[in-house]
């Protein structure tokens, strides 16, 4: 009975939280309202859920956005080297096939979000049987150092969170 009520608690929570900042000030009815859509979005969606992701430990989550922000980070002052100081001859683009070890549509599109959010990458495309992402790098003189990377820092964590 609560299945039906409530198909996915987070997102019910993420919805009426995002609601709530949208509208940028508290009042009861905002508050109502917000509750309503939590509990009517993921209702009206839940068909299109059949397989949802079953999420690891929360400590893994946060310890996978904190490296996230840090990667970010860094990666903004590289960029900003890069395009200060590197000499455009020197520059080596490349695009990067990741071959994928996650299943998980959400998992794969947290790591496709990831790579898109650390600047100097972005992920292009997912490949039609979705075990292949396409990345296209600024700068990678080592494109194999680069998948390794991916593949360690960010898919690895990705499958230890969704199982």
């Amino acid at each position: 009975m609560i299945r039906r009520i409530l198909p996915h608690p987070v997102l019910s929570l993420v919805v009426a939280l995002v609601w709530l900042l949208l509208v940028n000030r508290f009042a009861w009815g905002s508050l109502v309202f917000a509750l309503i859509l939590g509990l009517v979005v993921p209702a009206a969606t839940a068909p299109y859920w059949p397989h949802r992701a079953r999420i690891g430990s929360p400590a893994k989550i946060v310890a996978y956005v904190a490296i996230v922000i840090w990667d970010i980070v860094k990666a903004n002052i590289a960029v900003a080297r890069i395009v200060l100081f590197l000499p455009k001859r020197d520059l080596r683009p490349c695009w990067l096939p990741v071959p994928l070890d996650l299943t998980s549509p959400e998992a794969i599109t947290v790591l496709a979000g990831t790579i898109t959010l650390t600047p100097g990458t972005v992920s292009c495309d997912l490949s039609e049987d979705g075990r292949a992402l396409l990345v296209h790098c600024l700068h990678a003189p080592d494109p194999a150092s680069v998948l390794d990377e991916i593949k360690t820092r960010y898919e690895a964590r990705l499958k230890e969170i969704f199982r």
